[in-house]
């Protein structure tokens, strides 16, 4: 590598696509700040916030206007592979568009099998050095002595094996864009010798003398809480601030389940070219089936499930009844909810609530529905002729999903009290223990009058 530092490529303004110039992006970004800004301050003082986040919805619809990928990811629900229509998904790709223009660092946050590397891509593409490298690691798949000469390089017989000049992720990504993925584990030591090569940007190869200029943009990404980290000494504050500039959080699948249906068509469709075969959809009770799960793993999970079942199912529909054993397995290991030690501390939740043959034969062993559970309706009988959802219409099928009202979530007046009693009160907690989405639970409570509070209450009394 050069000891020179190469000229920086001109910097470009966010408008520097959009007709017309910059001028009017940069206004609509910072009436959209300020807008946020009033909210903030409305909410903070008690006062009423509606106005105010009309105003946001006005001036975000103006932004979006301003920049016409954003539109065309909203009517197609797909933007660089990340696949959605909700208000979550599209304020992930409004976030993308705008930090990816600007050059500073990016902390991309979320559970396992959100997306985070695909944000990561994302932000590259639509950054000013898309046509230079994309650079990844992750941080938890190295031990500390090797993690240094991998970041950095080394020189030829600086170590025993070092046979030859190895230039790290540093050098390979210089101009472009390293990706750091699960930071929070990136060892102590090393998170120093990162912290000077972000404030200094020059650095070392392993067994090296000569400081090496660099040009690279990092996006990090974890599935921690880092602020915890800090608490517990694992992890550098100055070093969260140096890399967290622009924030992005990827919302779990489970709270963005209006764009499962999307996901199943988007996966549906790379598996028919991947196995060239034609599969047509899922059933509306299969599509139903996986609404109800927790989905720890995210949209990693449901494409992992998809591709089980598509190459165990020979036709052209998927059924519910092709679930069947991946269901017996995760009701076995209580789906829903994988910490250990809250298996330990209770018995196994009702997670699915559906029943699997609709009355034709016996259900599948873990599936048979409690003694206060409802008998199986009628409209839960398989059907392989019914509606299906075709592949490559996922904006379409999302839209038509967000329209079309779902059955309630079938759960047992005395199920939903015992597992609101069970996790005092709190809603979240008592889903998980129920194994259904939280929304599903709000609605149940309401129908069937019960309230929290008098729950916590008369757990606290007895």
């Amino acid at each position: 590598m050069s000891a020179s530092r190469p000229e920086p490529a001109p910097e470009k303004t966010p408008g520097d696509s959009v007709p017309g110039g910059g001028a009017a992006l940069t206004r609509a970004r910072a009436e959209l700040i300020r807008a946020r800004a009033e909210v903030d301050g409305a909410e903070s003082a008690g006062a009423s916030a509606a106005s105010a986040a009309d105003g946001i919805v006005d001036v975000e619809g103006r932004v979006v206007a301003e920049i016409p990928e954003l539109q065309r990811a909203y009517d197609r629900g797909i933007f660089h592979g990340l696949v959605g229509t909700s208000s979550a998904m599209r304020r992930v790709f409004e976030k993308i568009v705008l930090y990816g223009r600007a050059d500073s660092h990016v902390l991309i946050t979320g559970e396992t099998g959100t997306g985070k590397e695909l944000v990561a891509r994302a932000l590259h593409l639509e950054s000013p050095r898309a046509a230079k490298p994309f650079v990844a690691l992750n941080c938890s798949s190295l031990n500390e002595e090797l993690f240094e000469s991998e970041l950095f390089g080394h020189e030829k017989g600086s170590f025993t094996g070092a046979m030859r000049t190895h230039r790290g992720r540093f050098e390979r990504a210089e101009g472009g864009s390293l990706f750091l993925d699960e930071i929070g584990d990136m060892p102590l030591r090393m998170q120093t010798k990162l912290l000077r090569v972000l404030e200094e940007e020059v650095f070392e190869r392993v067994g090296g003398e000569v400081e090496l200029p660099i040009d690279v943009r990092i996006f990090a990404a974890t599935n921690v809480s880092l602020g915890r980290a800090i608490e517990l000494g694992a992890f550098r504050a100055d070093l969260y601030h140096r890399v967290a500039v622009l924030p992005i959080k990827v919302p779990p699948l489970r709270e963005r389940l209006e764009d499962l249906t999307a996901l199943v068509a988007h996966f549906l469709e790379a598996l028919n070219r991947r196995y060239r075969r034609h599969v047509r959809a899922l059933t509306p009770e299969a599509l139903r089936l996986l609404e109800e799960y927790h989905w720890p793993g995210n949209v990693r999970e449901l494409r992992n499930v998809l591709e089980r079942v598509y190459v165990e199912t020979p036709g052209e529909v998927i059924g519910a009844r092709s679930l069947g054993e991946w269901v017996r397995e995760r009701d076995a290991f209580a789906a829903g909810a994988w910490n250990v030690h809250s298996l330990l501390e209770r018995e196994r939740p009702a997670v699915w609530n559906l029943p699997m043959q609709g009355g034709r034969g016996p259900a599948p062993a873990g599936l048979l529905p409690s003694p206060s559970m409802p008998p199986p309706r009628e409209e839960h009988v398989l059907d392989a002729e019914a509606r299906v959802v075709e592949p490559g219409r996922a904006a379409e099928a999302a839209r038509a999903a967000q329209r079309s009202s779902r059955r309630p979530h079938h759960l047992d007046p005395e199920q939903i009290r015992d597992a609101m009693r069970r996790a005092n009160g709190n809603a979240t907690h008592a889903a998980e223990l129920l194994g259904c989405h939280k929304t599903t639970l709000y609605r149940a409570l309401l129908r069937y009058g019960i309230a929290p509070e008098a729950l916590r209450d008369e757990e606290q009394r007895s």
